[in-house]
């Protein structure tokens, strides 16, 4: 074995990383390498932790890509109305494309795309209720807010007839 090798095995088994050497040096933490902004990270076409949090980044995609595709729908049909077909389609389609990439990078920045992880490992923790116990509870909701509604009505037609009976509310037909 090799000087070389038995150092690398030496430092390994010590926790020490060359890379994280190289990255201090460089004057940036690790930390600071997996939370670049969007614009550093705008031209990756790589997923990250591509399969944790898949339903709701997909959701959270599909969410934010119809929202793109509505405003610059709205965009063209708002500004372009007079322009040849080639600007009235060309323009939103180009629009259209960055949009979806630019929202493709937000669900994947590390950021945004552990929030998201996590919210998915949260919403798995639920426990959802039953069909016969969500009916039981809306069946509760709704009578316990015709039952309020009703004993506002009473407590308004008492006050009303108790003003009355003082004359401090006229009330004319």
């Amino acid at each position: 074995m090799s000087a070389w090798c038995r150092a690398t095995d030496r430092s390994a088994a010590l926790g020490f990383s060359f890379n994280k050497v190289l990255w201090h040096t460089m004057g940036k933490s690790k930390d600071s390498a997996s939370n670049l902004g969007i614009w550093a990270t705008l031209f990756v076409s790589s997923f990250y932790k591509r399969n944790q949090g898949r339903l709701i980044r997909q959701l959270t995609a599909v969410a934010l890509g119809v929202a793109v595709i509505a405003g610059f729908y709205t965009f063209s049909q708002a500004f372009l109305q007079e322009s040849g077909r080639a600007v009235k389609v060309g323009v939103p389609f180009v629009l259209i494309v960055a949009g979806l990439w630019v929202v493709f990078r937000i669900v994947n920045l590390p950021r945004f795309a552990d929030f998201l992880i996590s919210v998915e490992g949260e919403v798995d923790k639920i426990a959802w209720a039953s069909k016969q116990e969500l009916i039981r509870s809306t069946l509760v909701v709704l009578g316990t807010m015709f039952l309020m509604g009703f004993l506002l009505l009473l407590f308004d037609f008492f006050w009303q007839q108790l003003f009355r009976w003082l004359h401090v509310l006229e009330i004319t037909a």
